[in-house]
This record gives structure tokens, C-alpha cells and sequence, in this order.
């Protein structure tokens, strides 16, 4: 679900429970499956290939590109339009594929460079190039294993597809999934390469026409400064706006280099600095949320007195949206692994000792792993560590916990799960376009998830019934196979059994003879029984799921109802 990636994501996802032909929630229409490398591949191969580098001019590439699309379709929009693969058409099937050692490219392992002209002429389904930043690549092999399907591949048949990718998902690194496929670089003279149609969104979207946020005025973009004593630095950010109790402030300090961002909304403020002299590499970070003021705090390496805070460095001081902001990955240590179920995990990863991360409710994070040569990304939700955690707990927690379902015949959770405690994974900076703002007058909160679609809820339960006073009734409607599936089912039920405020429903769809709840997939009897509407009330709902468990519940929604602007889709 490219808006929110927050169900546990992997290629042979199963379906929860709450619909049937639920596939994988990370994998979505364009260009789904493709991810990272051909760049580490040239490395690799540098002494080989010196030569054909430098005719091509390949160029050094920040993956992904800053003006990308994919991290924010619009927050309700589930953009999906997949389809059912052939047996042996899996992520994993493609890699084993491409590393066959068949010519794909139909070059006999030759580079060449690409006319515009020439690239127009392969937009057949048995000879399909297209162009990714400034990349060609025959994606003819491919076609049989895109999670979009044909239509959607041929979309870029003999043009430019870059922009077509990146707004459905810019985070995913398709290099080295095509490393293989890889026909050479567009011509200079083809800077003007004709670019894949790209239809205007559909009216049936959950999103309004206007989901771009608008640059603020100065007046309202947040500053920053900082002062001193003989053993401390402090830098202070005024956001000029109320901050979630969740908190909103990433911040790395390593090697003398500060990085901080914060997210507002659909904005990211940072500041990036090198610092005047040597520092500690652990930082205090103070959050006054009611005045939107955040303190960071760093303890010097020599006392003394600093003539400036340090050099600016790239992005430093800038207020842009987040999804003009490139991804920053740092390592993290697998700290426990702890079963929550047969096949379900809690993932405690401890950060950099230089890095502090409060992840806002309803965001994700990325976390990625080499996996056979190939740079694998998917998302995931942190949770608390215990559920309910207070507000108080989580944001004075130093570690991330990660909910994860381990699919066998999948690609990157059995990564994980074989992971030592010690090992490490590349964790990228919060990501998502879901926002508490339009809860602050709900009176009825409903969150309808399958299977670890519930790990955004977790922590949304939390904040309605302890942060927003106006809702009055959170219920979760919770979808599953069977019994043994449910994530956390004692705490959710002794949660509701202790708090009038909260409610939860079990539906099974394959239950045991003993079942006495709600049985069957998701449909629109159950949800008339279960959401209402009262008089005078203002309901919002959150939706999180595998693919088609998300798309039909979005549709039975509105046809009860329920309007674009009361509902948001998490999606993965």
C-alpha cells in the first residue's frame, strides 16, 4: 500500500483472513517488485567495466531521487491494480531468473547508448525497453513476473517511465532486480525523451484533487538556534505549531555530523551540521509539545567555548515536504526476537547510540537487507513494546519494536528471522501521510485491520483513548483465519473489558467448531451490524490490510455512507 506501507509486508503474503486473493500489501501496481543494485553491481564489476562506465557517463544516483512521487499517494487512495501471477512467477523465481545466466537484453551483455528514436521502437510486449532516470532497460522477461500486471508495465513500453515510477513508489530500488535487463543510457541529445501518459487520478479516490500540501509562508516555516555552556551544546527548533505526544524528531550525530528532522505533517524541517568540534555521540532530546519547542542536547568532547555551532552541510535549514525528502537509513542491532504467535514476531532493534528516533503515530519506517546480491526494502510499523504502552512510555522509549509475520516462501522475512541477536539491518527515517488532525472532533473512531494490518492501530487505540478526549468509542474490527492468528488478543480483550471507551470484534474466516464470535471475510452485512452512525456524531475510519482486503472494505464503505474525508487507508 504505497501511502502508508504498514502491514507486514512481504512478496507471498497470504491472505488475513478478511478477503479472498489477498497477495503481497508491498507489492503494488508499477514497477512493484523491482529493487536496488545495478549501481553496486557496476562497483563490483568496476575493473571489468571501467571502460563502458565512462563511455556511458553512468552517473552516481541517490536512490530515491528526492522528487519522487512514492512515498505520498494520496491518504485513502489505494492505487492498486494487480494481479494474480503464475505459479513460479514469484520476487524470488524473477532473481533466480535473471541470474540464469539467459541473455535479457538481446545484446549479448553489450552497453550501448539509446536515441530517443531507438527507444520508441521497442514498445511491443515481446520487445519492451523503457527509461529510468536516464537508465534503458528491456523489461520484455520481466512481464510475467510484475505484480501490475502487463497493462500497467506497457504504460512505459518505448518511453520515459521514470515519473510513472516514481508515483507509485520511488522508495523501492529497481536497479538490481533489472541489473540484468540493462540496455545502456539514454543519448544526451534524448533530454527531451517523450514520457509515459499518466492518467489523472481516479474520481472514485479517497484523496481530494488538492492532497499536494502547499509550501507554507516564512512566516510559518519553523527556525532554529542554540546556545552553550563550558560542557554542553544545545540547539533548539522552534516549530511554531503544537507537536503529538507521540513526538515527531529524528536525529543522528555520528563522526561529528548532526543530522536532525523533523516531520510536520506533510512537511520535513533539518537542520544538518558539522559540528565546530569533537562531540559525545549520544544526544538528549527535550520536546515541549503544547509550544512546539524541541531541544537537542550534546555533551562536547573538550569543554570550552564554540565560535559557532559548525558548517552547514547539504539540505541544512531547509522546509520542504517530506516526500521531497531523500530516505536516510542508519544500522540498527537486533536486541530480542519474541514470539507473539506461531509465525508472528516482536523485533526489538536498538538504535545508533548517536541517534534518537520518536516515529508519529500512524508512520512507518524501511528497513532493508542484501539478500542474494539484491537490496531487498520493505516497511514496517513500529508498536510498543507492551500494549497499551502510556504516552509517557513510548516516548522515552530508546528502542524500536518491530511486529512482523514470517512468511516462509517469502524473500525478506525469513532474512529477519534467521537474524542473530547482535546482527544487523538498515532502518530508514519515519515515513507516511497518515495525521492525527482530522481526529480532533471524532466522536466515533473505527479501525476495521487483518492480520498485521493491526500493527498502525496498536498505537492509534492508545492515542484515542488517552490523548483525544472527543472520541467517545474506538472499535476495532479485527479480521483473522483463525483463532491462534490474532495478534495480542488477550491484551485487546482485557483492554476493552477494563475500558468503556474501547471495543473489539474478532471475525474469523476459517474458525473452529468451538468459535462462538463473528465468522466470514469481510462484507457488507458485517459492517452495517458493526459501524454506526449516530445523530450529531462525527466518524472517522482506518482501514489496514492486505491489497483486496483493503480495496473492497475502502468500497463497502462508501456505498454505506461513509465519505472520502472519514476515511484513511494505511497502505503497504
Amino acid at each position: 500500500m504505497p501511502a502508508d506501507n504498514q502491514t507486514d509486508s512481504e512478496e507471498e503474503e497470504e491472505d488475513d483472513g478478511g478477503s479472498e486473493g489477498g497477495n503481497s500489501s508491498s507489492v503494488v501496481t508499477f514497477f512493484s517488485s523491482l529493487i536496488s543494485g545495478v549501481f553496486s553491481w557496476f562497483v563490483r564489476k568496476w575493473g571489468c567495466f571501467r571502460t563502458v562506465h565512462n563511455m556511458l557517463n553512468v552517473p552516481t544516483q541517490s536512490f530515491p531521487a528526492p522528487s519522487s512521487q512514492q512515498r505520498v499517494s494520496p491518504s485513502g487512495q489505494s492505487g492498486r491494480n494487480k494481479v494474480a501471477l503464475k505459479p513460479g512467477h514469484s520476487l524470488m523465481d524473477w532473481i533466480r531468473f535473471a541470474k540464469s545466466g539467459k541473455d535479457l537484453t538481446g545484446l549479448r551483455g553489450r552497453l550501448i547508448e539509446v536515441t530517443e528514436e531507438e527507444l520508441r521502437k521497442h514498445n511491443r510486449r515481446e520487445d519492451c525497453w523503457t527509461c529510468i532516470r536516464g537508465m534503458v532497460y528491456n523489461v520484455s522477461a520481466y512481464m510475467d513476473y510484475h505484480p501490475g500486471g502487463e497493462e500497467e508495465l506497457m504504460k512505459a513500453a518505448g518511453v520515459d517511465g521514470t515519473e510513472l515510477f516514481d508515483q507509485v513508489h520511488r522508495w523501492v530500488n529497481y536497479e538490481s532486480m533489472l541489473k540484468e535487463c540493462l540496455v545502456g543510457r539514454m543519448s544526451t541529445k534524448a533530454a527531451t525523451a517523450v514520457r509515459a501518459i499518466i492518467p489523472p487520478p481516479p474520481v472514485t479516490g479517497l484523496a481530494s484533487p488538492t492532497s499536494v500540501a502547499p509550501l507554507p509562508d516564512k512566516d510559518s516555516r519553523p527556525r532554529y538556534d542554540w546556545f552553550q555552556t563550558d560542557g554542553t551544546v544545545h540547539l533548539v527548533v522552534y516549530t511554531r505549531r503544537k507537536i503529538p505526544s507521540s513526538g515527531c524528531t529524528t536525529v543522528d550525530l555520528k563522526a561529528g555530523v548532526l543530522r536532525l528532522e523533523v516531520l510536520l505533517g506533510k512537511m520535513s524541517y533539518m537542520i544538518h551540521l558539522g559540528l565546530s568540534d569533537e562531540v559525545e555521540e549520544n544526544v538528549a532530546v527535550h520536546t515541549a509539545f503544547s509550544v512546539g519547542k524541541i531541544q537537542v542536547s550534546i555533551r562536547k568532547g573538550i569543554h570550552g567555548k564554540w565560535a559557532s555551532l559548525g558548517q552547514p552541510l547539504e539540505s541544512h535549514n531547509t522546509f520542504v515536504r517530506q516526500k521531497d525528502r531523500a530516505l536516510f537509513y542508519r544500522d540498527c542491532v537486533l536486541v530480542s526476537k519474541t514470539e507473539v504467535n506461531h509465525n508472528t514476531y516482536l523485533f526489538r532493534l536498538q538504535l545508533p547510540a548517536g541517534t534518537v528516533m520518536h516515529v508519529p503515530v500512524g508512520k512507518h519506517v524501511y528497513l532493508k537487507a542484501l539478500i542474494q546480491d539484491v537490496e531487498v526494502v520493505r516497511p514496517y510499523t513500529p508498536v510498543e513494546h507492551i500494549f497499551p504502552a502510556a504516552s509517557k512510555n513510548w516516548s522515552q522509549e530508546s528502542d524500536l519494536y518491530l511486529m512482523i509475520k514470517v512468511y516462509p516462501g517469502g524473500v525478506f522475512t525469513p532474512h529477519l528471522s534467521s537474524l542473530s541477536v547482535g546482527d544487523r539491518v538498515a532502518v530508514s527515517s519515519p515515513e507516511g501521510t497518515f495525521s492525527l488532525r482530522p481526529l480532533r472532533d471524532v466522536t466515533n473512531l473505527y479501525l476495521i485491520a487483518a492480520g498485521t494490518g493491526f500493527t498502525p492501530m496498536a498505537r492509534l487505540i492508545r492515542v484515542a483513548i488517552e490523548d483525544i478526549e472527543t472520541i467517545g468509542n474506538t472499535k476495532l474490527l479485527f479480521f483473522n483465519r483463525r483463532e491462534e492468528d490474532i495478534l495480542w488478543r488477550f491484551e485487546l480483550d482485557e483492554l476493552a473489558a477494563n475500558n468503556d471507551r474501547f471495543q473489539v470484534e474478532h471475525v474469523l474466516s476459517e474458525p473452529s467448531e468451538r468459535w462462538t464470535g463473528w465468522k466470514g471475510q469481510v462484507n457488507e452485512p458485517i459492517l452495517t451490524e458493526m459501524l454506526s452512525k449516530p445523530d450529531g456524531s462525527k466518524c472517522y475510519v482506518c482501514v489496514c490490510g492486505p491489497a483486496a482486503f483493503t480495496e473492497l472494505t475502502l468500497g463497502l464503505l462508501k456505498h454505506q455512507g461513509f465519505s472520502e474525508q472519514e476515511l484513511h487507508a494505511f497502505q503497504g
